[in-house]
C-alpha cells in the first residue's frame, strides 16, 4: 500500500511515554505522535533516522506521525495501524498462499464472544474462515520476533481460534514482519512463554499459521512472500 500523505525524514530524540517521541526535523525539535505501543526500544534509538508522515489535520496537537525508523540499514515499518491494511489488500488480491478461495472479505467480525480482525467468506461453497492479523517489529540477528512485550490478549485471540476450528469453520493467524529481507519467525518465548505456548498449541489444534515478510519503503509497505516459521 501506497502512503499518499507527505512523508519526510527526521532524527529520533526521545520517548518520553508510549505515544509521543521528540525528533529533530530541520533543525527544530518537535513532538510527534507514535502509533505504536509497543517498546520498540531496539528500533528508537537517540540519533537514529526516523520517517514521519505529516497529517494536516487542525485538531490534532502533534503535526507527524512516526511511522518508521532506520536500525542500520533496515527499515522498519512501526505502524501498528498498516497491517490489516496491508493484509486486507493482499487478502483481496489474492495474495495469501492458501486463502485465495475466499472471494468475501469483511473486517471486524465477531465470532461467540470474540472479536478478529477478519472474516472471510468463499461464497459459493459457504465456507467461513476468521484471520486474526500480528504485526511484527522485533528483529534479531536476521530472525523476526513476536511479542515484544507480554501479550495475554495475544495468547487469547489464539485459544479463541482453536475454538472456531472445534466450530467446523477454518481460522488462522498472520505474522507481518514490517521489514524486508526477513527469512524466518518466531515467537520471542524469552519475553513471553505464554504467548508462545499458546502459538504451539493453536497450530496444534488446528490453527493455521502464517508469516509473511513486507517489501518496505518510505512510503510504501506491501506484502511480499510467505517465510520459514520456526516454533
Amino acid at each position: 500500500m501506497l502512503i499518499e500523505k507527505n512523508i519526510v525524514k527526521g532524527k529520533f530524540i526521545k520517548r518520553p511515554n508510549r505515544f509521543k517521541a521528540h525528533v529533530l526535523l530541520n533543525g527544530e525539535e518537535l513532538v510527534v505522535h507514535v502509533p505504536n505501543t509497543g517498546r520498540c526500544r531496539e528500533i528508537l534509538k537517540p540519533d537514529s533516522t526516523v520517517i514521519l508522515r505529516e497529517e494536516n489535520n487542525p485538531s490534532r496537537k502533534t503535526p507527524y506521525d512516526l511511522i518508521a525508523a532506520y536500525k542500520g540499514d533496515m527499515l522498519i515499518n512501526i505502524d501498528s495501524h498498516i497491517p490489516n491494511k496491508v493484509v486486507e489488500e493482499a487478502l483481496i488480491a489474492k495474495k495469501v498462499e492458501g486463502l485465495e478461495e475466499y472471494d468475501l472479505v469483511q473486517k471486524e467480525k465477531t465470532f461467540g464472544n470474540s472479536r478478529f480482525d477478519f472474516k472471510l467468506t468463499n461464497t459459493i461453497d459457504k465456507k467461513e474462515y476468521y484471520l486474526e492479523v500480528k504485526g511484527v517489529t522485533l528483529e534479531n540477528d536476521g530472525i523476526a520476533m513476536f511479542p515484544d512485550a507480554p501479550t495475554e490478549r495475544g495468547a487469547k485471540h489464539l485459544k479463541e481460534l482453536v475454538e472456531v476450528v472445534n466450530s467446523g469453520k477454518g481460522a488462522g493467524v498472520l505474522f507481518l514482519i514490517q521489514i524486508d529481507n526477513i527469512e524466518s519467525f518466531r515467537p520471542n518465548d524469552e519475553m513471553d512463554k505464554a504467548f508462545g505456548e499458546a502459538l504451539r498449541y493453536a497450530r496444534n489444534n488446528g490453527v493455521d499459521l502464517y508469516a509473511y515478510n513486507s517489501i518496505v519503503t518510505e512510503n510504501s509497505i506491501t506484502l511480499n512472500k510467505r517465510i520459514q516459521l520456526i516454533l
